[in-house]
């Protein structure tokens, strides 16, 4: 179940086919001004069925994210594809972030001249970001107002929860209505939700669930680790949505004898001081320490809104971290389409740049938005982010892997707005992309023991499931270093083709029993545990050799 938190490589080779997306770009219509255009697709569709209470406070401090347009968005395609492609010149050689920036980030001249029609309301605007795809601003809400030309409103939904958002969509001048993409920030309806679900508390001192050890063992990793592939030299980026207690994860670490570093914390639109999802975040990292001990781990935190989600993900992208795990979603439905498009936007550059990003599939089986249909969540849905599902894992008496079937609340089914990826269409002969790609143990019945806000509790969600592949990730990018070989980089690329070889029985643990409602597990690829869960040491001896 989910908890909800309170609330320079030139032109290439003729491209090969991209992979298409059903979500577009926001669109600018000329608005009844003239000199101004609208932007669409940035209202939020719960407006409509809301209450009004009245209006935003004049003096209300509002913070904005902006998303500027890429530069040659079909070029970007070709490329993405032929990095991608084993039968490519260009497989894996990825681009840095300057490089991309100067093929496909907003020119400098054209983030300026955004910059200076925004600090002309008076809004104070941070940098442009490395990427040259997105800056903040901020103001009070009468300078927000005037800056996109439209209303602040509060409302109150269905459920009683108050909120505010625009009530028309923002229009700006026509000038550089082309340049942007995205304005996340005039509404705070949507918060993502995390995927850790606690299972059974124990006693202050007593430990619950699998051990890191057992965890190794199960996914055949104790020889890696033991021949000093720990993850070392690699950095893990966890993007979240609340604060944590270190003092939480140092008890954990000495309690199984685990000397990783400390994590360290990068702050987003100003960071978050809210710490109502701790468990979340200390579940993530003592996830990770538990199995890529050698990594490093950085926490970036950022505000549970639009704004902070846009803006926690064009840093990442901008900062080049080679492997990233989120555990926080939300109902596709829930983001407004032009949010979709500029976060689809840092999720290519990071494909492009050889990042690895793993999202929680959800813990609502296949009716993500609870509303009696079938739905999937975001980002895990986005085509270039792997969607890491969930299972239920045994154990024998010498904690190696002896079963996994679907676990009954893991995410997955078909995307309502993203197309199928060319990697998926072996699999997937219907419209849209399928989530997830991969799992891993997710049960809260067989979950993790994690020290959480001063005691242990057993742990799963598929937040347990995505660190996972993020800390495996490391394991295989630390020893592929070894034998100088290219990262994973852009995990699904590698992932379908390896499962589609002849060495998917080695490399993976097919997931044949259990659903998660509408969709049911079986041989080979399916909607709730993708390709399975990952067999270590062979996954990487049938990669690296």
């Amino acid at each position: 179940m989910k908890l909800p938190l309170r609330y320079a490589i030139g032109l290439l080779a003729a491209p090969l086919p991209i992979l298409a997306l059903a979500v577009v770009p926001a669109q600018a219509v000329t608005a009844p001004g003239a000199s101004t255009v609208a932007l669409r697709a940035d209202t939020v569709p719960a407006v409509a069925q809301s209450a009004r209470v009245g209006s935003v406070a004049a003096s209300t401090s509002i913070s904005v994210t902006v998303s500027l347009a890429q530069r040659d968005p079909a070029g970007l395609q070709s490329f993405l594809k032929q990095v991608a492609d084993p039968a490519s010149a260009q497989y894996k050689h990825y681009l840095t972030v300057k490089q991309f920036a100067q093929r496909f980030g907003a020119t400098p001249a054209t983030a300026a001249e955004v910059s200076s029609y925004l600090t002309s309301h008076g809004l104070k605007v941070g940098q442009v970001t490395a990427n040259g795809l997105t800056l903040t601003a901020t103001g009070s809400a009468t300078q927000i107002e005037k800056a996109f030309g439209t209303t602040l409103a509060t409302y109150r939904d269905h459920t009683g929860r108050q909120f505010y958002a625009n009530e028309g969509a923002p229009e700006i001048p026509a000038g550089i209505a082309a340049a942007v993409t995205d304005v996340s920030g005039l509404s705070n309806y949507a918060v993502s939700h995390q995927d850790a679900v606690r299972g059974q508390a124990s006693p202050k001192a007593s430990v619950q669930g699998y051990t890191p050890t057992q965890i190794r063992s199960a996914y055949n990793l104790t020889s890696a680790i033991s021949a000093g592939h720990t993850g070392a030299g690699q950095t893990v980026a966890l993007e979240e949505f609340s604060a944590f207690t270190q003092s939480d994860v140092t008890t954990y670490d000495k309690k199984f004898s685990l000397t990783p570093s400390t994590p360290v914390v990068v702050k987003s639109d100003g960071g978050t001081t809210d710490k109502s999802g701790e468990d979340e975040v200390e579940l993530d990292i003592e996830v990770v320490q538990a199995i890529a001990p050698g990594a490093t781990i950085d926490v970036y935190e950022a505000p549970n809104s639009d704004a902070g989600e846009a803006a926690v993900y064009a840093q990442l992208v901008s900062n080049d971290v080679p492997i990233i795990s989120t555990s926080w979603g939300q109902d596709e439905a829930a983001e407004t389409a032009s949010n979709r498009t500029a976060l689809n936007t840092d999720f290519q550059e990071a494909a492009a740049q050889g990042q690895s990003i793993y999202a929680a599939s959800g813990d609502s089986g296949s009716d993500d938005a609870g509303n009696g249909g079938t739905s999937v969540d975001f980002p895990a849905s986005d085509p270039y982010v792997t969607g890491a599902g969930g299972t239920t894992l045994k154990l024998t008496s010498a904690n190696a892997w002896s079963s996994e079937k679907a676990w009954s609340d893991s995410g997955g089914g078909v995307s309502s707005y993203f197309d199928t990826p060319s990697f998926q269409t072996s699999v997937n002969s219907g419209t849209y992309r399928s989530v997830p790609d991969v799992a891993a143990d997710a049960d809260p019945n067989t979950g993790w023991a994690i020290y959480t806000e001063g005691s242990w509790a057993e742990y799963g969600g598929t937040s347990a499931a995505a660190p996972n592949w993020a800390a495996f990730t490391a394991i295989y990018d630390d020893e592929a270093k070894a034998v100088s070989k290219p990262s994973l980089g852009f995990a699904n690329a590698s992932i379908y083709a390896l499962a589609e070889s002849s060495n998917y029985k080695s490399a993976f643990h097919d997931i044949t029993s259990g659903s998660n409602g509408a969709y049911s597990a079986g041989t080979g690829y399916d909607k709730v545990t993708g390709w399975g869960s990952y067999n270590g040491a062979n996954f990487l001896a049938d990669e690296l050799g």
